[in-house]
């Protein structure tokens, strides 16, 4: 079995910081799932965990931001894939993938 044809679980953990967008938390999620759809990607569950604030803040101007997590099924380069898509983000704050179940 090749690595193109591997498919493994996985749950990412974004934080969002939408300060300077005009779109709705919604809108961005819809834009994120699209991403993860077009690398090939089945998403089964989005969270939306809402605005948390900071324990340590890096910014003292972002106290706070959007969790948002996603279950997805994908390729073995789907995490790189994804990372790579929202480098250039500003929306993402914070991407953390990891293998699920």
């Amino acid at each position: 079995m090749t690595t193109t044809q591997l498919r493994r679980s996985y749950r990412a953990s974004l934080i969002l910081d939408l300060r300077g967008s005009t779109d709705a938390p919604e809108t961005v999620i819809d834009r994120l799932k699209d991403i993860l759809k077009a690398i090939d990607c089945q998403v089964s569950e989005v969270e939306n965990l809402g605005v948390k604030e900071f324990s340590r803040a890096v910014d003292r101007k972002f106290l706070s931001g959007l969790y948002v997590q996603f279950h997805f099924s994908g390729p073995v380069s789907a995490p790189k894939d994804f990372r790579e898509k929202l480098r250039l983000d500003r929306t993402v704050n914070r991407l953390l993938v990891q293998v699920g179940k």
